[in-house]
């Protein structure tokens, strides 16, 4: 079994590229659930949800997020009626909302209903949420503590980043089958997700690290930085606000305590021997995946330097 350890949208075109080398019942994904929050009284849970619709080929793939191609009649609606519209919730988008947010209503946990909606979607992928529990990623301001969902959408990055805080996480644990899949993996891949406020979160369930640590299988992580910046989103000024090194040095050295491998793009071949110092094994390649083949191309690289 390979388990991965995820955020959105890298995480889930990285797993696009890996479904088409390993069949699906092979993968178990440890999914980022930091980000979860309420929106018109819905539970919305955006990192399991962009994986889900990218691997069941329905996901708006120039946005990365949401349904293709979907509509947007009732916010719209509820937008003329004085209500908020920051967060984009397409029509059959809010069908997922409502069905995840009556069924915790009637008792279910998250992790049962996200296996119910992964069985919907044709998927044969295990998705485990890091956590049943409540944790919310916040981002401390000079004024404020929001949620991180407003502070990437609704003010767009804008702030200055004091410090992220994962409120909930003490009183966190794991979910069902979180533990176990990193102790019974076969190989473990740390997905090209932003470190702070996707892999963070996880990491910092009561466990998981220690389990990684421990674990007998091989364990790499793909760096989501090229050339000192993300792909996508605001890795950069929340490593900078943590202390870290903006670079695929910086990501290594988050994760160096369990790492045995680290892919690096290509372009950021001068950080190699740097990594390598960390007692890493270092390979290259063009970790920019804009088309089906990049994503399956650097699956496959990943895959080769677990067994190096």
């Amino acid at each position: 079994m390979i388990v991965v350890l995820a955020g959105g949208v890298g995480s889930a075109r990285f797993l696009q590229g890996l479904i088409r080398i390993r069949h699906q019942e092979e993968i178990t994904v440890i999914s980022n659930t930091g980000d979860d929050f309420q929106f018109y009284g819905l539970h919305i849970s955006p990192d399991i949800d962009i994986v889900m619709y990218t691997l069941a080929g329905m996901v708006d793939e120039e946005k990365g997020w949401g349904f293709r191609e979907d509509t947007f009649h009732c916010q719209e609606t509820l937008s003329k009626l004085g209500l908020e519209s920051w967060f984009k919730l397409g029509d059959r988008d809010l069908a997922t909302h409502i069905y995840r947010t009556n069924q915790l209503r009637s008792g279910l946990k998250l992790s049962q209903i996200t296996s119910n909606l992964a069985d919907s979607m044709g998927l044969r992928i295990k998705i485990l949420p890091m956590t049943d529990d409540r944790v919310e990623t916040r981002i401390l301001t000079e004024q404020d503590n929001i949620h991180f969902e407003e502070y990437m959408v609704k003010r767009q990055m804008r702030d200055d980043v004091r410090s992220v805080e994962f409120s909930g996480i003490k009183e966190a644990k794991p979910g069902p089958g979180v533990i176990e899949a990193i102790q019974e993996a076969e190989a473990i891949i740390v997905a090209p997700s932003n470190p702070i406020v996707s892999i963070g979160p996880i990491l910092a369930v009561e466990g998981v690290r220690e389990k990684l640590k421990a674990s007998k299988a091989r364990v790499v992580a793909v760096s989501p930085i090229v050339q000192g910046s993300p792909i996508k989103g605001p890795a950069d000024k929340l490593m900078r606000s943590t202390g870290v090194e903006v670079s695929a040095f910086g990501v290594a050295q988050l994760y160096h305590d369990f790492l045995h491998g680290f892919i690096l793009d290509e372009l950021d071949l001068e950080q190699k021997a740097r990594i390598e110092g960390m007692g890493l094994s270092v390979a290259t390649t063009n970790t920019i995946m804009k088309s089906i083949e990049d994503k399956e191309r650097l699956a496959e690289r990943s895959l080769n330097i677990l067994q190096s």
